[in-house]
């Protein structure tokens, strides 16, 4: 007997990032090729490659930036003039004026339409298998597929329909793509199980899945619509498949919301699925030195691991927050906002800790930062041999007298754009189990986790005008958040409005942002640095190297409109 294995060469990977017709190249093997190896470990090998790209798709220059830069949470200008301009593409995304050479949209099509094409070889090649988790993995392997079509429809408006690998795909869009998502997730929910995750597909996870693709479906059907109308069967799919993950028993709202977040958190009882990067399986978090000022070493392990001084939210942002809660400080009042780990003497603004208890602030960073002091690449200590840490300075920028105080104010201008502008952002923990500092860490991504699950069944039962069981759904979330004897009150009405501003508040860093923003009907406002409002912009330019990978069958990939 001859068994299939799949294999991907860089030829096959650069056939697979258009997701072209072309037959992914295979080699057949005899039984002798694979000698000691068993079923069990040739479906586990076939299976790992379906899930081993989503680090490199939830990264911090990839999905991060289609759905954080470009909404009204995040900007990313020209740092001290030069630093992060890369010819202009964050200013494009936040602007809304990318086009389909922008780095960021080709650097998540392709790890996206490669997944696509490894979740269709695993289907195909762990049908012959006789090990008994064959038939689970199938289930993933096509759930996967459905994931990443569905993160396709959301960012460019279309869905590839390739179930035998030497077939051509088919392109499909609006309300048939919705139609065929929703069939393959019915198919492999009753397969699968709730023992694997967060860091694989579960049943709970595609009950997830589904209720967001049926939120969003609306949408997705008529993307360039001037309105979206919600479908009664839409909103009652959501409220079920939120509430069968909330009546599983399996998961909990956490009341350390840094928790949800920290080094540790794949065991953390709200995530339902996620992208797990542990350092055993694909650790590769930089979303937490992204944001960071340069001047920021979160590691006393690691002298070279600082901030990057990139992203930080808009003064539009940041207002929902302080108009929510005034007269207020929002660090006052609800536990998400802000974290403080850091704690100084007040005359001399320095204090002394061991490495082993170092953490830095995490949340909303504002105003004077406080962290190690390193000088001539060393890190200074007590008297008592711990480190020392006091104010920052801007010394890796060559401006050692001025200290590294974050401002509301960032824009587009040369004194907007200076590196210690805007608000910062640290929500995934600068990790302490890093093997290289700034560059890998063990925090997992939530993808699917039990917040946004409450949220979701909110938005649903206030859309269906059920706005007393929306409030309690929202204030569940709310009201579950402690810090000390902090706690955000309950809300005493909701709106739509009111709701994506919670919605904000709970998800802001995941990634959630964009689509949000789109079905609340809000992507086409004015923020920081944004006036465009152009529909067509909901949707991203499909890359010109992909239309160009396909020419070859003429019509077969089309650019968006407006690009």
């Amino acid at each position: 007997m001859n068994r299939m294995i799949y294999k991907w060469p860089v030829a096959a990977l650069l056939l697979a990032a258009t997701f072209s017709c072309t037959k992914l190249n295979e080699q057949v093997l005899d039984e002798s090729s694979v000698t000691g190896l068993t079923d069990k470990q040739i479906a586990d090998g076939t299976i790992a490659p379906v899930y081993a790209n989503l680090p490199n798709i939830y990264i911090h220059t990839g999905l991060f930036a289609l759905q954080e830069i470009t909404t009204d949470e995040a900007i990313l200008p020209y740092r001290g003039g030069t630093d992060w301009g890369d010819n202009g593409i964050y200013i494009d995304l936040h602007r809304h004026t990318m086009n389909s050479n922008t780095a960021n949209v080709r650097n998540t099509w392709t790890p996206l339409v490669q997944s696509l094409s490894r979740a269709v070889s695993a289907v195909s090649s762990l049908q012959s298998n006789k090990d008994p988790n064959a038939a689970r993995y199938i289930a993933e392997a096509k759930g996967m597929y459905a994931f990443y079509n569905m993160m396709a429809l959301d960012l460019w408006g279309i869905i590839f329909v390739k179930e035998d690998p030497g077939a051509t795909s088919k392109i499909v869009r609006g309300d048939s793509a919705v139609e065929y998502l929703k069939k393959v997730l019915l198919e492999v929910e009753p397969v699968l199980d709730n023992t694997t995750g967060p860091g694989r597909l579960t049943k709970a996870g595609v009950w997830g899945l589904l209720a967001r693709l049926h939120l969003n479906a609306a949408a997705y059907r008529d993307i360039y619509a001037p309105s979206f109308t919600f479908r009664t069967d839409d909103l009652d799919k959501v409220v079920d498949y939120t509430t069968r993950i909330i009546n599983a028993g399996q998961y909990a709202l956490s009341a350390d919301y840094w928790s949800i977040f920290n080094d540790d958190n794949n065991t953390n009882k709200e995530h339902i699925f996620s992208v797990d990067q542990r350092p055993d399986l694909n650790g590769h978090n930089r979303l937490s030195y992204f944001s960071l000022s340069g001047d920021q070493f979160p590691l006393p392990a690691y002298s070279g691991a600082n901030g990057t001084d990139g992203p930080g939210i808009t003064p539009d942002y940041y207002r929902t927050w302080v108009n929510a809660y005034a007269p207020l400080d929002p660090a006052a009042a609800d536990p998400r906002f802000y974290k403080q780990n850091i704690f100084v003497d007040p005359v001399t603004q320095e204090a002394c800790y061991d490495a082993a208890t170092y953490r830095i602030d995490r949340g909303i960073l504002r105003g004077q930062q406080y962290g190690l002091q390193r000088i001539a690449g060393v890190f200074s200590k007590c008297p008592d041999g711990k480190f020392k840490v006091g104010r920052l300075f801007n010394a890796t920028r060559n401006r050692p007298t001025i200290p590294v105080v974050h401002t509301e104010q960032i824009n587009f201008t040369t004194v907007g754009s200076d590196y210690s502008t805007g608000f910062r952002v640290l929500k995934y923990e600068f990790s302490q189990t890093s093997q290289s500092g700034r560059n890998f860490g063990a925090v997992d991504i939530p993808i699917v986790r039990l917040a946004d699950v409450y949220l979701m069944r909110a938005e649903a039962k206030l859309r269906k005008g059920d706005a007393t069981g929306a409030l309690a759904d929202v204030n569940a979330v709310r009201t579950a958040r402690v810090s000390g004897s902090l706690r955000a009150p309950a809300l005493t009405n909701l709106t739509l409005d009111l709701l994506f501003r919670e919605r904000g508040f709970e998800l802001y860093w995941e990634m959630h942002r964009r689509t949000d923003m789109i079905r609340f009907g809000k992507y086409e406002d004015v923020w920081t640095e944004k006036s465009d409002a152009d529909r067509n912009k909901r949707l991203f330019p499909i890359p010109q190297t992909a239309i160009d990978g396909a020419s070859n069958l003429p019509g077969y990939l089309r650019q968006n409109a407006g690009y």
